[in-house]
């Protein structure tokens, strides 16, 4: 994981949505690496302002039935290197598409493994983001899905006191004040999906936290898995909280040296064991 975060945030220029050179590049790295590992991708295109990007889709285990969705974006935004957002999760995404093939013939579930284009601003919210073109892709095509997985900034952690903050004041009543966890996050209707996936990531060593709401709670759809609630299937986003946590968030102090790759470990774990046994 750590030398994909390292390739990742050392491109040059930065891999923000004006920079084709960059994301072709990162696009490339993604997919051989998935070739890498015994995997077949491919490229689904889209058009954005007459510019060209492409998410990278990969399968794995049995073809046929309902599928699991496990995405990530690996594009930035601006001029930073964007090592927890979200090279973070795209070398958790990749470390989990090398288990899943490892262990295919244990798996009860087709899984796709997407790369995201174009997460960030200015296309974020809108239908130009690549895991709207996903999502749309899927329910067009009346593809069964049991649950997406969203990881979104996986990589920050703190022991510093009163390090976490929350949308809601109230939220401190009841959650952690210390950074050091990762969360789990749903809306209602996708609230089986975060405890099946939290309750296999409780089995590592790394703390857990869910939280279930509306997504007019900021921050809640802040990620991928926004669109697939759009769209009607059930989805959740792990993350360390992004802003509420990580004060490097869309700054140039994005770097790997604030990462903690021995917790990143533990989250893809968990997400690896969820994945083998989401019911």
């Amino acid at each position: 994981m750590e030398s994909t975060v390292r390739y990742l945030t050392t491109l040059t220029p930065s891999r923000n949505y004006a920079q084709i050179v960059s994301m072709d590049g990162s696009a490339a790295y993604i997919s051989e690496k998935m070739s890498e590992y015994g995997l077949k991708p491919t490229e689904q295109e889209f058009i954005v302002n007459g510019k060209r990007y492409v998410n990278i889709v990969t399968s794995v285990g049995p073809q046929e039935g309902s599928r699991i969705i496990v995405g990530a974006h690996y594009d930035v935004c601006g001029d930073q290197p964007g090592a927890d957002d979200n090279a973070s999760a795209i070398a958790g995404l990749l470390e989990i598409a090398r288990f899943l093939k490892k262990h295919e013939a244990e798996l009860k579930n087709r899984v796709d493994i997407v790369a995201y284009a174009l997460e960030e601003p200015p296309f974020f919210g809108t239908s130009n983001m690549g895991s709207y073109a996903h999502a749309e892709y899927l329910h067009r095509n009346n593809v069964k899905v049991k649950g997406m997985i969203c990881l979104e900034m996986i990589g920050f952690f703190t022991e510093e006191k009163d390090s976490q903050a929350y949308p809601l004041g109230i939220l401190r009543l009841f959650y952690p004040s210390t950074g050091n966890f990762i969360a789990v996050v749903g809306n209602w209707g996708s609230a089986g999906l975060v405890n099946q996936v939290a309750k296999h990531i409780k089995n590592t060593s790394i703390a857990v936290e869910t939280l279930k709401a509306p997504s007019f709670v900021t921050g809640v759809d802040f990620s991928d898995h926004r669109n697939y609630w759009k769209f009607g299937y059930d989805a959740v986003m792990i993350t360390d909280t992004a802003f509420y946590r990580n004060k490097n968030y869309h700054e140039t102090s994005d770097t790997i040296e604030t990462l903690s790759f021995p917790k990143m470990q533990e989250v893809i774990r968990g997400v690896c064991w969820a994945i083998l046994n989401i019911n």
